[in-house]
């Protein structure tokens, strides 16, 4: 069975327009709808939901994404049978934006994994038979404004005791499973010790595969006791407006030949740079690049500093967002005439607050009450 798995799509500045006055063709050029079509079954991460006059955006940080009813149809022509929604802008406008997603990509054939009405049913496992074979798909998302609970509609969160036993459920009634996770630090190109020991335990768990999208950027793969892990594989469809950053716009795809011996191959494209459109690179192309995220992820010593370095440099600012003030003006203002608004002590006690799991439940209980 071959099955292709893609990355994020969400239709932007000149995508969107082009998908607007369906100009399909332009997009996905023959040479990549012949690859996707020749696969047996094939999955996209469906990021952007489907809205309508009316609907109206969540409470969240981060931006709102929406699309028409015509990015089904985009994905469709692209020969995708399948998407991928848990993730974290699905629910960027409420229950109404995830129902008509779902309802428009179930309508066009599509089959939909990793969202739901409430927890139990966004944690539903995709069976595929193909071939006189049964593939079962998992999917799920880190936390953000997405997740489903057991009475409100989302995404299924990553949790991996709950995905302990969806894998144990899926190997009773498949033969093979696919894990797809949607997180990971934005336009960082390696997983964090915390991904790969999660992603490892999958596997230890019994997934075939597991394969991880979110970041905007590609990063490497391992395989690990026979298996495969893709730790991330970059926006298959994301334009966003004056994005040329090779991170942002270069990234590839999976097809993984499910047999008694697991072998994929991969198709790096250029997408939304210069060129409004997906081209297929050579694989040449990545594969220096890719090897050398590989020589980190095999290496403990090289991921664990590779990721000191990364945290060193990304939370320089972290501490403001412990400040009530929320404007950066003032903010600038505030650190020049002020102290430091933490305290050592004051330090200490929110690492308390946020280093102990019991802590952690009730802090998030009062910041999520109003």
């Amino acid at each position: 069975m071959k099955v292709i798995i893609a990355g994020d799509f969400a239709p932007r500045a000149r995508l969107a327009k082009q998908i607007e006055n369906k100009r399909f063709g332009e997009i996905f050029p023959d040479k990549l709808v012949k690859i996707i079509k020749s696969a047996d079954y094939s999955l996209v991460n469906f990021e952007s939901p489907v809205i309508e006059d009316g609907f109206e955006p969540i409470e969240k940080c981060g931006p709102s994404l929406g699309c028409s009813s015509n990015a089904v149809d985009a994905i469709k022509y692209a020969g995708f049978t399948a998407v991928t929604m848990a993730n974290n802008h699905i629910l960027d406008y409420g229950s109404n934006g995830l129902s008509k997603s779902v309802e428009c990509c179930k309508n066009s054939g599509l089959d939909v994994v990793g969202v739901g009405n409430n927890l139990q049913d966004a944690e539903k496992i995709l069976y595929v038979k193909k071939n006189e074979k049964i593939l079962a798909v998992i999917n799920c998302c880190e936390h953000e404004f997405s997740i489903a609970t057991s009475t409100t509609s989302g995404a299924n969160p990553l949790n991996p005791i709950r995905q302990y036993y969806s894998i144990q459920e899926a190997r009773k009634n498949a033969d093979y499973v696919l894990i797809i996770v949607h997180g990971g630090h934005e336009h960082y190109q390696l997983p964090s010790p915390r991904m790969q020991e999660i992603y490892r335990f999958f596997i230890d768990a019994g997934a075939d595969v597991v394969v991880n999208h979110h970041q905007h950027c590609y990063s490497g793969y391992e395989i690990y006791n026979s298996k495969l892990i893709f730790y991330g594989l970059g926006n298959f469809c994301f334009d966003w407006e004056g994005a040329q950053d090779k991170k942002w716009t270069e990234g590839y795809f999976i097809m993984v030949d499910f047999n008694s011996i697991l072998s994929f191959k991969i198709y790096p494209y250029c997408q939304y740079g210069i060129e409004a459109n997906i081209k297929i690179l050579n694989e040449d192309n990545l594969t220096i690049e890719i090897e050398k995220l590989n020589n980190i992820i095999y290496d403990n010593k090289l991921l664990n500093l590779a990721m000191d370095s990364y945290l060193k440099e990304s939370t320089k600012d972290l501490k403001n967002i412990f400040s009530p003030i929320r404007n950066r003006y003032i903010n600038y203002v505030w650190r020049k005439l002020f102290p430091p608004f933490l305290s050592n002590k004051s330090r200490l006690f929110i690492l308390a607050h946020l280093q102990c799991e019991s802590h952690i439940v009730k802090v998030l209980y009062k910041l999520r009450m109003k």
